[in-house]
């Protein structure tokens, strides 16, 4: 049994990964990034809410604000890579295959996707900065499953595709964790801050437009044939369309549905202020 799982492991974690990629710290195996995740969900979802219970939030306002401002800043290193590419033409938005070669250009890119994957692991502190702030109706299944999701996939991509038609995805991704990463430190910053953050909705939007585009950009796999692996498409395309719905479902609950709620309220509140001026009237006129 250990002979046919090694077998099977070398041919997984060695024979089909990219060689150049394969002995970076976490590509090995997956194993460890398994196990990163599983502990980041035991915490969030379990061991975390426990240590919380009977203790005040912890309210980590400057270590929120750095933590973000290095964010926003790891985000715009990853925005570049893409900038390059698409500025000197070597990038085709239709289909591109992945360079396996050794070059300057090919481990650049390379090596972009794997800090990318890495930028991943650093952002599942959202998570247990939410936690230990007790902002627990942040921790959402959307939420959750966004960035343990995001973790598995990156690592994948590292291991296996580190370039090509995938660098989009990652491309545009970055550009919005530019934009949401300086909203949440500007949020951390306090109250007297709030008045700036007016654009809050619109980062949902965003993210829905990013989804939207990634879902195009991969569809055109199917169409055009570059040598990149449609299959990867098939695997891909359908979590667009799942986290397509699930950040409609969060905006029209968070934005339309609330503001429904509110202007109900508001009305029920006019007609009760009415009600009482009319019986006021009445008792004035007997």
């Amino acid at each position: 049994m250990s002979e046919l799982y090694s077998r099977w492991a070398h041919h997984a974690f060695i024979e089909l990964a990219d060689p150049r990629t394969t002995s970076w710290p976490l590509m090995q195996t997956p194993w460890r990034i398994l196990s990163i995740i599983g502990l980041y969900l035991m915490f969030v979802m379990y061991l975390g809410p426990r240590l919380m219970k009977n203790r005040k939030p912890f309210k980590l306002q400057k270590i929120l604000v750095f933590y973000n401002a290095i964010q926003v800043l790891i985000s715009l290193s990853l925005v570049w890579p893409g900038l390059y590419l698409y500025a000197s033409g070597t990038y085709s938005l239709s289909c591109q295959p992945v360079d396996r070669s050794r070059n300057a250009v090919a481990m650049k890119v390379a090596r972009a996707f794997y800090w990318y994957h890495l930028a991943k692991l650093t952002e599942l502190l959202d998570t247990i900065f939410f936690v230990l702030r007790k902002k627990d109706n942040q921790v959402s299944f959307l939420h959750v499953v966004h960035h343990s999701g995001m973790s598995l996939l990156t690592w994948c991509g590292v291991k296996y595709f580190p370039g090509g038609h995938l660098l989009f995805g990652g491309f545009i991704n970055s550009i919005v964790h530019v934009i949401m990463y300086t909203y949440y430190m500007i949020a951390a910053m306090g109250p007297k801050y709030q008045k700036y953050l007016w654009w809050k909705k619109y980062i949902t939007k965003i993210q829905l437009i990013q989804f939207v585009l990634g879902v195009v950009h991969f569809s055109q796999i199917f169409i055009f044939d570059c040598g990149f692996p449609k299959w990867i498409a098939a695997v891909i395309l359908p979590n667009g369309f799942f986290m397509f719905d699930m950040f409609s479902d969060f905006y029209k609950k968070a934005y339309i549905t609330r503001k429904e709620a509110e202007q109900k309220a508001l009305l029920m509140k006019d007609q009760q202020i009415r009600e009482i001026e009319t019986d006021n009237d009445k008792q004035k006129v007997h």
